[in-house]
């Protein structure tokens, strides 16, 4: 028998999550006007205020604006998708990193901040993955991908010094193509990748790089990347707001007799 379960949110939290669905599934789409605050305060049975503190929500992720003395349109779509896998290979000779080509595709303009390039102790499960010893160090190059201007991932790379130390990898400074480019240039080509997906709640520096609004989880991707011989060269935790961007895998099925 199942048993009881109550959702205890406020009801501005409640009315807040089933309009982002709507807004972010496609449901409603961008310039739409939503339902007036009469509408919507019976319909849910709640106060004005309640309304007022939902669509608040909304307005702070940016998903809806409010037209002065006309009402609240929809301003945000449907959540960006983002397929990692095109972003492992290494780019032509000579052209930039393929965050940048790929959002060219897309009508959209890529870029990135470098945040820093530092020799660090890695999280414990950073170090476990790159096969490192307790209190070894890793390279770590931290940067914001955008698009549009607007954050979309915080990417925090670590590399065994044993492979970072003397190449361009240890430089405080973008690398033409991405690291995908580089590593393969010294030897490294990446040949294969593993993504573990989860949900999460932000620290404050992930708020801050991502301009996320406040109560936002995160999608938190822990992705190691194997060269030849399965030795990983990178593992990575990859932060970006879950009410912006999905994730897009295509994986063929092995049929086995």
């Amino acid at each position: 028998m199942a048993r009881a379960f109550t959702d205890t949110r406020s009801a501005h939290q409640k009315i807040a999550a089933g309009l982002r669905r709507r807004i972010t599934r496609g449901d409603l789409r961008p310039g739409v006007q939503l339902p007036s605050t009469a509408v919507l305060m019976e319909e849910y049975g709640v106060a004005g205020t309640t309304v007022q503190k939902a669509l608040s929500m909304l307005k702070d992720e940016g998903l809806v604006v409010g037209q002065p003395g006309r009402g609240v349109f929809v301003q945000g779509g449907t959540q960006r998708a983002i397929s990692p896998g095109v972003y492992l290979p290494p780019a032509p000779q000579g052209a930039p990193y393929r965050w940048v080509s790929e959002a060219e595709k897309e009508s959209q303009h890529g870029s990135s901040r470098l945040l820093q390039v530092a020799v660090v102790t890695p999280p414990y499960e950073v170090a476990q993955t790159l096969g490192l010893d307790e209190g070894a160090q890793a390279l770590l190059r931290e940067q914001v991908l955008l698009l549009d201007e607007e954050p979309a991932e915080l990417a925090r790379c670590y590399h065994p010094l044993s492979l970072a130390e003397g190449t361009p990898l240890m430089e405080q400074r973008k690398i033409r193509g991405g690291t995908p480019t580089l590593l393969t240039e010294i030897g490294y080509p990446p040949r294969e990748f593993v993504d573990e997906v989860s949900s999460e709640i932000p620290t404050e520096d992930e708020v801050v790089a991502l301009e996320l609004p406040k109560d936002m989880p995160i999608m938190l991707t822990f992705r190691t990347v194997y060269s030849d011989d399965q030795r990983p060269i990178e593992a990575s935790l990859l932060a970006k707001a879950a009410h912006r961007y999905r994730m897009r895998y295509q994986v063929p099925i092995q049929h086995r007799d």
